[in-house]
């Protein structure tokens, strides 16, 4: 059975002419279940406390997801960013934000870190941990998770937290501040130097680059561990504000992937595989990286993680019957 890199430390995949649709789908939840569970079991034993999840939540932030940002863009194709299919959903992201902010603001009167992190909630979908290996068995071509993904590192990402920073910061930043931020956040630092070594013909000394992916591989299984133990330790699920959780889980299974298909299919012309992409891409659940960013900044820690949790286990029917329906 044939294997196919991907340029990331997420692993080695399979084929897409090797594996089923369906077995692709839950391969990728498995693999993303099965990390969870095995931060629930370390908790359980006492292995990791409250304390250590912070430490391993910071370990993604800080150090590993910046290396995976690397590794993942240096062999990615910037020229597949600007196509159809980042405009369809890039509209989806900006009716969900827009859409959210608004109640939030005015009608759950939440704060503007809590914001932040309710609109990514809303909008940042899982495409790496799930999208690459869905695009590859169900759509047949990994790149086309590339508009998707990289949309997310270099636009959405650097501009949430910049608006993060802004809004937990203990005084009045400088205009300078506020535009220099992104540049000394990692996670954009990381994104930069991936683009740059994408777009030139640049590559990374191997003694340098071995050891750059190592560190890459630690990031999602430190994110999935640190999610578990705070499932384990933290409050309960669903305990949070349920009209929230609600709006938000419905914003991103049913009214994204909506989007993209509408202004995909109406405004853009898409049809066939590009329409299907863009519209199961849309469908995936909200990424682990958000619960990170708000262990991170300490707010929003309960809505991202009962978020995380719910889309999870609806996408599964959600990117079926998208899939299903525009095939």
């Amino acid at each position: 059975m044939g294997v196919v890199r991907h340029g990331s430390p997420e692993g080695w995949v399979r084929s897409a002419d090797s594996v089923r649709p369906v077995t692709a789908v839950l391969e990728g939840f498995t693999t993303i279940t099965l990390l969870v569970c095995l931060g629930l079991l370390l908790a359980h034993l006492g292995i990791i406390d409250l304390p250590g999840q912070r430490a391993l939540s910071l370990l993604a932030f800080y150090v590993a997801s910046p290396a995976l940002l690397i590794t993942v863009l240096e062999d990615s194709d910037i020229g597949s960013l600007f196509t159809g299919a980042l405009v369809a959903s890039a509209a989806a992201v900006v009716v969900n934000v827009v859409v959210y902010v608004l109640l939030a603001r005015f009608v759950f009167k939440r704060d503007l870190a809590h914001t932040v992190v309710g609109s990514l909630c809303a909008a940042y979908v899982n495409a790496g941990n799930l999208g690459i290996p869905i695009a590859a068995y169900v759509l047949g071509d990994a790149a086309l998770v590339a508009p998707v993904l990289l949309m997310q590192l270099l636009v959405l990402q650097p501009l949430a937290l910049t608006v993060m920073d802004v809004a937990v910061a203990e005084e009045r930043l400088s205009v300078w501040r506020i535009v220099s931020r992104p540049l000394r956040t990692p996670l954009t630092v990381g994104s930069v130097i991936g683009l740059v070594l994408a777009g030139t013909d640049l590559t990374l000394p191997r003694p340098i680059h071995d050891p750059l992916e190592l560190v890459a591989g630690m990031a999602v299984p430190s994110m999935l561990i640190a999610y578990g133990v705070f499932l384990r330790l933290g409050p309960r699920p669903g305990l949070g504000d349920a009209p929230e959780l609600g709006l938000i889980v419905g914003l991103k299974l049913v009214v994204q992937p909506v989007v993209a298909w509408a202004v995909g299919a109406y405004l853009l012309g898409l049809e066939g595989t590009p329409l299907l992409a863009v519209t199961v891409l849309s469908a995936l659940p909200t990424a682990q990286n958000v619960f990170v960013h708000a262990t991170r900044y300490d707010r929003g820690i309960v809505l991202a993680r009962d978020v995380v949790f719910a889309t999870t286990v609806l996408s599964v029917p959600a990117v079926t019957i998208a899939a299903a329906l525009v095939a």
